[in-house]
């Protein structure tokens, strides 16, 4: 049976993954014959944007699979022959792909007639050279078995059928591809990557950026809004490090179509599976979109890197005006870390990585109880607390209850005492004085004190008076009952 898959790669870019070779398998096809509904059934999660309608996929989405004890890098390429606009660099893109291939996976409509692009399409796999095992897409039932038989004609033996909308065919198309892959036998690593993802509106230069940083032309960039269909990842190693870059389709004010909707939703949960988010941001398009994007990427408690874009476009004389506009409109991120970046000519694209290392693990750090409430006493003498008609608030004890985000509970006399203003001051004093900066810090507050008992007091009072005004709304025999046993309990 098909193992869950792993939710975060394990290798970098080169196909290593602690000494272990990544065994590299490409679905290719004309478009529309499914291979992005078998790549999702395959891994055993919408992992691809799926939609009735040919061109969705554009680039190479990757994604880590187990099977039988063999890690398995599975790759969903775009329509070839597509004959439009965006044959080509598809076509490029898909033969980059298989190059390091052990082996294809050739996915053919059954419902329909071989048609011109199917024989190119196998024509081109044997000038590759790669082992194909044939799928042949959409054979929902054992009634249409003899679908696949036309199949035969594309030279490649036997065809596999297969359905992902009923999961039928799975192991069958899996066990054709082990059988060219060499047997694994150490254990899975359990070391991941650190996620970034690339976030921002349509053609603001996700994808350049994304290319830039790892010197390659892994996605396809178009000055067309839109070019990106969906969250595509890519194994690098930096310096050692390894990571797992996300280029995710533009984040719009309102998509266009069903597509576009479904793919800001992935983008959205990209940001949820992330540990550091690139802001992208085009400094002549900065307006409330962007701002919306800033606070998405701040609530979700991850480091957020602003990177400006295109920034060689910006004159100098126009330099000082534009970092003030960007200082305002931006303030409630002023924490975060800026790069100022040009993919054309690799302005500050190696500071990229550098700073989200940083990020990542200062993400992560504990702080010592000990320390954190020597630095609470310093804060209340620097800064006066709130006071409301001589009532001051008390603050006792703070600890660190969790990492990733640094989240601390601080216990106190009354939480309603803390003002917005004073809680942005000591939120400000943790990232400067507990050494954070740039990252997003949590603070919860907690009561203790006599406070706390009198609040547990009246609502325990609040409890029993509900409990004994209930019957009343009752029938008249339950308010009979209710009133005699008060009675009885008064005599």
């Amino acid at each position: 049976m098909l193992n869950q898959h792993l939710t975060r790669p394990l290798c970098n870019s080169q196909g290593e993954c602690q000494g272990k070779a990544m065994h590299k398998i490409a679905i290719v096809g004309r478009p529309n014959v499914g291979k992005s509904s078998l790549f999702n059934r395959l891994l055993r999660r919408r992992a691809a944007v799926v939609a009735d309608e040919p061109g969705v996929t554009r680039d190479v989405k990757e994604e880590i699979m187990l099977y039988e004890n063999r890690r398995i890098l599975l790759m969903d390429t775009g329509g070839l022959w597509s004959g439009d606009e965006w044959e080509s660099r598809i076509l490029e893109k898909a033969e980059m792909a298989i190059h390091d291939c052990q082996a294809v996976i050739f996915a053919v409509d059954t419902r329909t007639e071989l048609s011109s692009a199917d024989f190119e399409i196998a024509e081109w796999l044997r000038r590759l050279g790669k082992p194909v095992v044939i799928a042949g897409t959409k054979v929902d039932s054992y009634k249409h078995e003899t679908l696949t038989t036309e199949l035969y004609a594309l030279g490649f033996g036997e065809p596999i059928s297969t359905s992902a909308e009923h999961a039928r065919g799975l192991d069958d198309i899996m066990d054709a591809v082990v059988k060219h892959l060499p047997e694994d036998l150490e254990d899975v690593s359990e070391v991941a990557p650190i996620r970034v993802t690339f976030i921002g509106r349509p053609n603001v230069g996700k994808s350049s950026l994304l290319n830039a940083v790892t010197g390659s032309d892994r996605v396809i960039v178009s000055p067309i809004a839109g070019t990106t269909r969906d969250a595509i990842d890519f194994e690098f190693n930096y310096a050692g490090t390894r990571f797992v870059l996300v280029d995710t389709a533009g984040i719009r004010h309102r998509p266009v179509d069903h597509i576009e909707r479904y793919a800001m939703m992935r983008s959205e949960q990209s940001i949820e599976k992330t540990d550091v988010i690139f802001l992208v941001i085009d400094p002549f398009e900065l307006g409330d979109h962007e701002v919306k994007l800033a606070n998405l990427a701040y609530e979700s408690g991850k480091p957020v890197i602003l990177v400006f874009n295109k920034w060689d476009l910006v004159a100098d004389e126009d330099l000082k005006s534009l970092e003030k506009e960007l200082d305002r409109k931006l303030a409630h991120l002023e924490f975060a870390p800026r790069v100022y970046t040009s993919a054309i000519n690799d302005y500050g694209i190696h500071e990229l990585l550098a700073e989200a290392t940083k990020l990542y693990t200062l993400w992560q750090m504990r702080i010592g109880t000990s320390e954190m409430n020597r630095w609470l006493e310093v804060w209340q003498m620097r800064q006066a607390v709130p006071n409301f008609g001589g009532k001051p608030l008390r603050m006792y004890f703070m600890t660190q209850a969790e990492i990733a985000p640094p989240t601390f509970v601080i216990f106190c006399n009354r939480s309603a005492f803390v003002t917005r203003a004073y809680e942005n001051f000591l939120r400000n004093r943790m990232r400067e004085d507990l050494g954070l900066p740039g990252v997003p810090v949590r603070i919860v507050w907690r009561e203790k004190g006599p406070w706390k008992r009198k609040a547990e007091r009246d609502a325990d009072r609040a409890t029993e008076a509900a409990a004994l005004e209930a019957p009343a709304k009752g029938s008249r025999k339950e308010r009979r009952e209710a009133k005699l046993a008060e009675d009885a309990k008064n005599a």
